[in-house]
């Protein structure tokens, strides 16, 4: 897949900036700098979501990758994967993400917030009490509002850069062990690479 949008050039103190933190510029970036009003609302955003803190940051990255996964976004695949490194996550569970129902890696918890990210992302979402109650119980309130939020981010962007043609930047190929294909799914369409 191509970009279905031209990059917009982005401010140079801007785009070295992100060339610095990441070695290139997210095309998501270069994607929403055509309407800068929502470039600067999106940035802001998502800094704030990097700021909360009631939940785990392996669970949230485990649950964005699980969106990530279940609707093709390569790229967030691409960027969560190499973020878990830099954030000294564990990669050999980061790696499964894509098929965690068949990987025995993840902690109970874990494999819950899994399931909570795909019911929600499922269209009508597909969230039960029961799933719900479970982690309400092991998070507590604050928790389970941060990370429904954070799934409803996830699903906004994974989206809105599948619909505009972004696909991995090749971020994750430096990470040690590789990030798997989900099952059932055409690799090219999840794989990071």
């Amino acid at each position: 897949m191509t970009l279905r949008i031209p990059k917009a050039a982005l401010a140079p103190e801007v785009r070295e900036a992100m060339i610095k933190q990441l070695g290139a510029v997210p095309e998501p970036n270069e994607v929403l700098a055509h309407h800068p009003e929502v470039a600067r609302t999106s940035q802001e955003f998502t800094a704030g979501l990097a700021g909360w803190g009631a939940v785990d940051a392996s669970l949230k990255t485990f649950a964005h990758m699980a969106v990530a996964a279940q609707i093709g976004c390569s790229w967030c695949l691409d960027i969560n994967y190499f973020q878990a490194q830099h954030q000294d996550l564990d990669l050999a569970k980061a790696s499964q993400v894509p098929r965690w129902r068949d990987s025995e890696v993840f902690a109970p918890l874990e494999r819950d917030v899994l399931a909570y990210a795909e019911a929600m992302t499922n269209t009508p979402p597909t969230v039960t009490d029961e799933l719900y109650a479970g982690l309400l119980d092991r998070l507590g309130p604050a928790a389970m509002v941060e990370l429904t939020v954070f799934i409803g981010f996830a699903n906004f962007a994974g989206r809105c850069n599948t619909a505009h043609g972004i696909t991995s930047q090749g971020y994750s190929e430096s990470c040690e062990i590789p990030l798997a294909a989900r099952p059932g799914r055409n690799s090219d369409v999840v794989s990071p690479a």
